[in-house]
């Protein structure tokens, strides 16, 4: 059983998290075997500071030790997960723990730069220890149904994906909530995008990505009108159009979490995070131009 430590509680995914993981107040068919949170640092927010002494408790409750530092689990666990809504401090969090050897899962967003990103992926391959993060909206059934389906569909030739889009100066444009159709539309498109483009209003962006075979996918970040997730992918035989079920997306993330914890390898090539990483900051500096077309800095 492997022993899992938390760090940073203003998002509710450490509760989500440890009830799977511990089977405690969610139903079997979300449980998911291999690890246990033994451990966690409730941590400082900058984000939502607010969200933090009642996630606190909860996981107490559930009998997750709690502690005053980070450095203060390295003892106790066998991997991490850092649970920062907060990008901006994913790299400091992270620090210790890759430098410790232990195999680390960083959520949403993995960082809030490209260099601080690279800086990540350098420090975990000087160790040789696997580093994932994804959004669990990558996870999706319908997601993960079309890559099944591929000898029915196809390869995918381009992509159009939404989701809500809420904005917040720590995580600047779609790092913060955004991120989730972007994981979406590189879990259908995969590597290779090389440029991309952005069209903002108050309510709403949308980044066209191009890629280097000439596929096109798009994001489509929401803040007003209806929202939830979902994307229509164009492919080789048929077209799929459908919402995205978020029932079960923790429980597949944590699957695949798990499986990296267990084996030390990755389930997800960190360059694609990296990519996904530039296409955001290209975004952004997107928009800073007036929406000209801005070439991905990797």
């Amino acid at each position: 059983m492997i022993r899992v430590g938390l760090v940073d509680f203003d998002t509710s995914h450490v509760v989500a998290f440890t009830q799977r993981w511990n089977h405690i107040d969610c139903g079997e068919e979300q449980w998911v075997e291999g690890a246990k949170v033994v451990a966690g640092c409730p941590g400082v927010s900058y984000l939502s500071p607010e969200r933090v002494p009642g996630f606190t408790e909860k996981l107490r409750g559930y009998g997750v030790e709690i502690v005053d530092k980070p450095e203060d689990l390295l003892d106790k666990i066998d991997a991490v997960c850092i649970e920062s809504v907060d990008g901006s401090v994913h790299l400091e969090r992270a620090r210790p723990f890759i430098e410790a050897g232990l195999p680390v899962y960083v959520d949403k967003p993995f960082t809030c730069s490209l260099a601080d990103a690279l800086e990540l992926v350098g420090l975990a391959e000087k160790k040789g220890i696997p580093l994932f993060s994804s959004s669990s909206l990558r996870y999706g059934v319908e997601v993960l149904e079309l890559a099944a389906k591929q000898e029915e569909y196809g390869a995918v030739v381009g992509a159009d994906c939404y989701a809500p889009a809420s904005l917040h100066p720590r995580n600047p444009g779609l790092f913060h909530y955004g991120i989730h159709g972007v994981e979406t539309l590189f879990a259908l498109m995969g590597k290779g995008c090389v440029a991309v483009q952005s069209a903002t209003t108050g309510d709403v962006d949308l980044v066209t990505g191009y890629w280097n075979d000439g596929r096109i996918g798009t994001v489509r970040g929401i803040r007003k009108g209806a929202s939830g997730y979902g994307f229509t992918a164009f492919c080789e035989k048929k077209t799929m159009q459908t919402t995205i079920n978020a029932g079960y997306i923790y429980r597949e993330l944590l699957k695949r979490i798990t499986e990296m914890f267990e084996t030390g390898k990755a389930p997800l090539d960190i360059r694609e995070t990296l990519e996904l990483t530039a296409f955001i900051e290209g975004a952004i500096h997107s928009t800073a131009r007036d929406g000209r077309k801005v070439e991905l800095a990797l």
